[in-house]
């Protein structure tokens, strides 16, 4: 029995400081190379979009009537849309598949939205048009042999149709880059395929226009100096400075990871502002600080020394499950904040079934540590039914959420989860260990109150 008992104190004590340094507060990466151990990972405390503000965008396919939409085109294109949002800085996106023609986009602290909607939402189909002796105006809509521009723009010239020469897939590389004047432009570099064409082209049109054209949207038209081979070429904007640089990235993010290959539109855009966030933190902040002052006076006022273990155990409970939103990790939205609340109370439950419990076999004529064991043996088979249940409508939400881009609900169904499972191991494990060890150490009164009703136990 104490061999038992003490490897069950190492454990919660292992258990407890392991979790108390991975949630304190500034805690950012946790190595432990220093113990031998190869791994480093970040374990800063992640804020969902409604916490820290930012966009929701629900990108959806354009299909023509009786066109089949590929599911290997979708996934091609959430993957290049994941590409150019990362290639935004921002951390922590969220880019999902929703049925069979959405994807969803969450990205928070976003200084700018129509940016980077512009970014990632766009088609991003480069296009070199052979323009020969018109001058295009930078902005202006046109026609090329790869199709026409969306139906409500205006077209420059809309009776001709300029011939594209090379496509954005000629190019291997994009970066920003500036020139001897400080002007922003983007420089490119294409493959051989693209070098010879491009070479060939403006070789034979020494003199004419070369328009640079992106989604049928004229981004400069330059005139050939002299043929340019090499591969490598400039595209000018047309400021005194050049492209703004929030556009040159994007620009340049469209054309290192290509175009999409499926057309998608915009159907739903939603814009979060930190301020609202950051007065939702500290709204649910107090909401939980008041809720397990609240439960915690509940239990120590019903229960007494009893009371106080759970209450320990509960702070305990809270502790693993915040160390175990940094590790997975979790992004805690107001809805994954609300699920951990729940769980908080899930987690009392149990506690209040196995003192119930230890309640009955004290008043059967037991032993405090009869009772302990019986009440904990008694008690699991209602606290793992609740809980397995718990656990199913979790994941059925988490599903839902999922199949539907609902993330507020993958949040909850997330957070409750978690919350749920750490809890059987609080109180089955911890709240176990402590009533053992007072009871040891004879600290739990021989007359203890359980439901504010004396009851004798008998050593």
């Amino acid at each position: 029995m104490r061999g038992n008992l003490w490897r069950r104190i190492a454990l919660v004590l292992f258990v407890t400081i392991a979790a108390s340094a991975i949630a304190r507060p500034g805690a950012e990466v946790i190595d432990l190379s220093v113990i031998g151990v190869p791994l480093q990972r970040d374990i800063r405390l992640r804020e969902g979009l409604d916490l820290r503000g930012g966009i929701q965008v629900l990108l959806e396919a354009r299909v023509s009537v009786g066109q089949q939409l590929d599911p290997d085109a979708m996934a091609a294109a959430q993957r290049i849309i994941q590409n150019r949002v990362n290639a935004l800085g921002v951390s922590e996106p969220v880019i999902q598949a929703v049925q069979n023609n959405r994807i969803l986009v969450e990205i928070p602290g976003v200084d700018d939205p129509d940016q980077a909607i512009r970014t990632f939402g766009n088609t991003g189909l480069l296009e070199f048009i052979d323009a020969a002796t018109t001058p295009l105006s930078p902005g202006a809509h046109v026609r090329t042999s790869l199709g026409d521009p969306p139906a409500d723009v205006v077209v420059a010239l809309p009776d001709r149709v300029f011939p594209t020469v090379i496509q954005g897939r000629h190019l291997v590389s994009a970066w920003v880059s500036a020139d001897e004047l400080n002007r922003r432009n983007i420089v490119f570099s294409m493959g051989s395929e693209g070098a010879d064409l491009f070479g060939a082209f403006t070789t034979a049109n020494v003199g004419r226009y070369l328009a640079i054209v992106l989604d049928k949207q004229v981004i400069s038209s330059p005139v050939i100096q002299s043929p340019i081979v090499g591969g490598q070429g400039t595209i000018t904007g047309g400021g005194p400075r050049g492209f703004p640089l929030p556009e040159a990235q994007s620009i340049v993010a469209q054309l290192k990871y290509g175009a999409l290959p499926v057309p998608l539109t915009v159907v739903q855009n939603r814009t979060v502002g930190p301020t609202l966030g950051q007065d939702s933190i500290q709204k649910s902040l107090i909401a939980g600080a008041v809720g397990l002052g609240l439960v915690a006076g509940f239990m120590i006022l019903y229960y007494r020394a009893y009371g106080v273990l759970a209450t320990l155990a509960l702070i305990i409970y809270a502790i693993i499950t915040m160390a175990f939103f940094r590790l997975i990790p979790v992004v805690l939205t107001l809805a994954g904040i609300s699920g951990f609340i729940l769980s908080i109370g899930m987690a009392v439950d149990a506690n209040i079934l196995i003192f119930e419990r230890m309640k009955e076999e004290l008043r059967s004529g037991r032993t405090l540590a009869a009772a302990i064991d019986a009440g904990f043996a008694r008690a699991w088979t209602s606290i793992r039914d609740s809980n397995i249940s718990t656990l199913i409508t979790c994941a059925i939400l988490y599903w839902f959420g999922a199949t539907f881009g609902a993330s507020i609900i993958q949040g909850f169904a997330l957070t409750l989860g978690v919350g749920v499972i750490i809890s059987m191991f609080t109180a089955i494990t911890v709240t176990r260990t402590l009533l053992l060890v007072l009871q040891q150490l004879k600290i739990l009164p021989r007359e203890g109150k359980l439901g504010l009703v004396a009851i004798e136990a008998r050593a």
